[in-house]
């Protein structure tokens, strides 16, 4: 994959090329296109943007983490978009909830691109890790509901904007959707069932991922050729996922997601690890 290397010192730009590129532009493609099936079908399961999936399967192939999480930003719209119709047939979106969201994620993205432009790769990585161990742990300790659902009050409002702010941030950041942290939230914070959480989520990342891609777009980040074919082939996946979702209980869901995690947690620290100084076998440099 052809990148462009962002701005920094020589040590960065050293971890920014640890990954050489010996894949052809087949096997790349049948790689995303794989990547993306799974990425939709959990993505519909779960209610999250599936970028814990793209992220580390796009550094795999040879991009940096601020490559592969503005290119991950840009596959989960399509995804987002069949989420969302998939949801919201069995009526399981809550529509004026994620508006409110959306109005936060707008800003927050913005913020998050912007940082994303300027921060290590190390410190990229690192957070990724730090953010899974968060997301796996509240899966542990929380079982949603089933039949709830979120009653809107002045204060709850003010809490989704701050949720949509977060959101947005970490989206841009890190290249995921936020369902992660808009899933347990909604859940925990606000009454909504676990699938009301699901369909929520993935419509209010919907607006985020766009203005997030925009000025990803903007900064040269984003591959788009390969965000598309990711994002197309999760869009026919995620109808399943939402499917299988309606036979699982919340709890089970819940440890399910917790465990899929997990395993991309110790995935992630392990290529953090290689990178960092002190601990990473870099070159001595006297």
């Amino acid at each position: 994959m052809d990148e462009q290397k962002p701005k920094g010192n020589a040590a960065e730009a050293e971890v920014e090329e640890e990954t050489p590129v010996t894949r052809g532009p087949v096997q790349e493609i049948v790689v995303m296109i794989v990547v993306g099936l799974i990425a939709g079908f959990f993505s519909g399961l779960f209610g999250i943007g599936g970028g814990s999936i793209i992220v580390p399967a796009l550094v795999w192939l040879g991009m940096t983490q601020r490559h592969a999480a503005a290119t991950s930003l840009a596959a989960i719209i399509p995804l987002s978009i069949s989420g969302v119709i998939s949801y919201a047939m069995s009526g399981h979106v809550d529509w004026i909830a994620a508006l409110l969201m959306v109005v936060g994620t707008i800003i927050g993205s913005q913020i998050g691109s912007w940082l994303l432009s300027r921060l290590s790769e190390v410190f990229l990585r690192w957070f990724f890790v730090a953010f899974l161990a968060f997301v796996v742990v509240s899966q542990l300790v929380l079982t949603p509901s089933r039949n709830s659902s979120i009653h809107l009050t002045v204060v709850k409002g003010i809490l989704l904007v701050l949720l949509g702010v977060l959101i947005g941030m970490l989206s841009a950041l890190l290249g995921i959707g936020g369902g992660a942290v808009t899933v347990p939230a909604l859940s925990l914070l606000f009454g909504a069932s676990d699938l009301i959480a699901r369909g929520t989520s993935l419509l209010a990342m919907f607006p985020s991922a766009i203005t997030g891609t925009f000025a990803n777009w903007k900064r040269g980040l984003v591959h788009l050729k390969n965000g598309l074919i990711i994002g197309i082939a999760a869009a026919c996946g995620t109808p399943l996922g939402a499917w299988v979702a309606a036979f699982v209980s919340a709890k089970v869901g819940s440890y399910l997601l917790a465990a899929y995690l997990f395993i991309i947690l110790l995935r992630s620290a392990w290529t953090a690890l290689k990178i960092t100084p002190g601990i990473a076998p870099l070159p001595s440099r006297k």
